[in-house]
């Protein structure tokens, strides 16, 4: 099964080698059919420490790391 791939914000720094995530989709609503706008935030693993806060970022599913990281930072988008 193909690793999904996620393309999301870094709202939080913080702690070592990790980067908080946050990733935004568009869901349709069941009755209204109308588009919300929905998000969720990700741990994900930054071996580098590189990422800064605002920094948009691709992010790939991964074996777990930790208990709650099971993200890795794919690449820095432009």
């Amino acid at each position: 099964m193909p690793r999904r791939i996620l393309q999301g914000v870094v709202v939080s720094d913080k702690a070592d080698k990790t980067v908080t995530v946050r990733v935004e989709s568009n869901i349709m609503h069941p009755v209204y059919k109308k588009y919300i706008k929905r998000h969720k935030k990700y741990a994900a693993h930054d071996a580098e420490n590189t990422l800064k806060v605002g920094d948009t970022v691709r992010i790939i599913e991964s074996a777990p790391i930790s208990k709650t990281k099971k993200w890795a930072v794919l690449e820095k988008c432009i």
